[in-house]
């Protein structure tokens, strides 16, 4: 498995992913992601290249974004003060689930963020997915506070938001997802 950033060819492809991500969702109960995402936004991530995809043999796997800036409305000015990058949209196929896949990637973006000098690896996951905050603070993330309908702060917009983060650390194997002995190339910056 490798990861790369993603180009606007895969703009359509990251779509249908997270069609796929929010059927599956729905089957479990959440009402996460019921909403398209619109292609828009999406394109202008994919341009600021911030969006990654984990690709197995040739097979779109899971997907992250990680950025400098956060979601409006969810951080204090003072934390927004301190160097973090933060995680969005990680989302993993079904195809590939049960596998840790997730927390790996999880570990290579919270040694992208130690890299960068960032303090803080964060994030903020749906206020009702009891399943999905269970699972970050398994992977070390602490939660701060839940950010809920009326309640953004800094001026914000009208937001909900489970907030956690974890120290950004280094990862021995920068994130290697393939765990077999053989190295696997990660992004073209990195090699």
């Amino acid at each position: 498995m490798i990861i790369e950033l993603a180009t606007p060819d895969d703009l359509a492809r990251l779509l249908a992913f997270r069609e796929e991500a929010a059927a599956w969702l729905a089957e479990l109960g959440s009402d996460q992601w019921r909403r398209p995402y619109p292609a828009d936004r999406l394109l202008a991530t994919i341009e600021a290249e911030t969006v990654f995809m984990v690709r197995d043999h040739g097979a779109t796997a899971a997907t992250i974004t990680l950025t400098p800036e956060a979601e409006g409305g969810l951080w204090l000015f003072e934390e927004l003060a301190e160097p973090s990058l933060f995680v969005n949209k990680l989302t993993v196929a079904r195809t590939h689930a049960g596998r840790d896949l997730g927390g790996r990637l999880l570990d290579w973006a919270g040694d992208r963020a130690y890299r960068s000098g960032a303090s803080w690896l964060r994030l903020d996951a749906w206020t009702t997915n009891e399943g999905l905050q269970r699972y970050y603070r398994r992977h070390g993330f602490e939660h701060i506070r839940t950010v809920t309908e009326g309640g953004a702060v800094n001026g914000g917009p009208r937001v909900s938001g489970w907030l956690a983060q974890r120290a950004a650390r280094e990862d021995p194997f920068h994130g290697l997802l393939d765990m077999t002995p053989a190295p696997v190339p990660i992004a073209a910056e990195e090699r």
